[in-house]
């Protein structure tokens, strides 16, 4: 098992610390979830905005590892179903736990899945090179189409045929989450350089 970089960037020495020091990560990392969500494009053919959210759930599971990159996106969800205005604006889907009742509802209940594959894969170093920073991005962006497809064609209102959910939930993002992702798959890589911590 591999440090993660939150482990590698605080302190060890007092367990107190340690805890204030995880936990204002997670905050740090749902915050940034929150943040990004606000920056969306809706689409005219399809239900499903276009957003940063995925490769900030994604960079933030691989700083963090699994179990707090879950715990961060377990607490974005809970913050929006308490009715915080954190889940993407739109004119046509609420605020509030209903949203996940409507076609995006998959792909928010996915992120903490998502969070907790791409951590456990930086646990294992994946993040510490380009290529396998790519494949733990890439199994985790999987997770969230997976948990969006498989909504939008069982549970949804009214439900989608597999076909139409993909052409409407997966198809018109693939191009440019393929292009985030190789994007953002250099980030982790680069910040282990850039601080030297990659002592393995």
């Amino acid at each position: 098992m591999y440090p993660t970089l939150l482990d590698a960037m605080t302190t060890r020495a007092d367990a107190r610390f340690r805890a204030a020091e995880q936990t204002g990560a997670v905050l740090f990392v749902t915050v940034l979830t929150a943040i990004a969500s606000q920056i969306s494009v809706p689409l005219p053919f399809t239900p499903v905005p276009f957003t940063l959210q995925p490769m900030v759930v994604l960079l933030g599971a691989a700083a963090l590892g699994s179990r707090l990159g879950m715990a961060s996106q377990v607490l974005y969800l809970a913050l929006g179903i308490a009715g915080l205005p954190v889940f993407a604006a739109s004119p046509l889907l609420p605020q509030g736990a209903a949203r996940l009742l409507g076609p995006t509802g998959g792909y928010l209940m996915s992120y903490p899945f998502a969070a907790f594959a791409a951590g456990w894969l930086a646990e294992r170093g994946f993040d510490r090179r380009y290529l396998t920073s790519v494949a733990a991005m890439a199994c985790g962006l999987a997770v969230v189409f997976a948990g969006g497809l498989s909504w939008l064609a069982l549970a949804s209102q009214p439900p989608r045929g597999l076909a139409s959910a993909f052409a409407a939930g997966v198809a018109p993002f693939m191009v440019a989450d393929l292009m985030k992702l190789l994007v953002a798959a250099a980030v982790m890589p680069a910040v282990w350089t850039v601080t030297g911590k990659d002592a393995r």
